[in-house]
């Protein structure tokens, strides 16, 4: 019997993957630097960093730091101008809301997610969120999700994870705790092969439980 619901963000309550490889795109390109798609899928798929392209080819730190700071401008430039809604969300949080204890657990960090968020409404469903600046280790370690669980002083058996991405699925593994891939056309190349269950949208969750 399910009692808390610990959910990733990006990609599963909203649309923002593709903005942050896009912005990651796009400040590697003034350093006359392509990252493809494929490259950067495997660095997402195990926690890695698109600035590994660059370190590759030689470009001193402190170039890269700089570009790290455009990287996070564009970003929240796309966060404030790009369709990042997905249909249903609020909805189904909502339902399950009346059942379920809930939490965002994700490796944003807190300026970008406060950005995201910003009347959105999706907050107020929570009990709590984490960003990565409120916890040891990121994903796919599994402190974040840990760190939820402690929060709400909750059993392993009684917590479900959603998640959509393989470094994501890791972080839930690693800690322990049933885990459920949202489907997100993004993520299609990653490995999932250790979760437990598989939804096509969040609509179905409340199926699923």
């Amino acid at each position: 019997m399910k009692k808390y619901i610990l959910f990733d963000n990006d990609g599963v309550l909203v649309e923002t993957e593709k903005w942050y490889f896009e912005a990651n795109v796009k400040a590697l390109n003034e350093l006359n630097i392509k990252l493809d798609e494929d490259v950067y899928m495997e660095i997402m798929a195990r926690g890695g960093t698109a600035w590994e392209v660059a370190q590759k080819q030689g470009i001193k730190k402190e170039i890269i730091d700089a570009q790290r700071f455009k990287r996070d401008i564009y970003y929240q430039e796309f966060l404030q101008t790009k369709d990042i809604e997905i249909d249903g969300v609020k909805d189904i949080l909502s339902q399950l809301s009346n059942k379920y204890k809930m939490a965002i657990i994700t490796t944003s960090r807190r300026v970008d997610f406060d950005l995201i968020h910003k009347n959105r409404g999706i907050v107020d469903f929570m009990d709590f969120t984490l960003c990565v600046e409120e916890y040891k280790r990121a994903k796919p370690y599994p402190d974040p999700y840990l760190a939820g669980l402690k929060k709400f002083n909750a059993k392993k058996e009684e917590t479900i994870i959603v998640e959509d991405s393989q470094r994501g699925l890791t972080s839930a593994y690693n800690a322990g705790i049933e885990c459920v891939i949202v489907k997100n056309e993004f993520t299609k190349s990653h490995d999932f092969s250790k979760a437990n269950y598989f939804i096509d949208s969040l609509k179905e969750l409340k199926t699923l439980l």
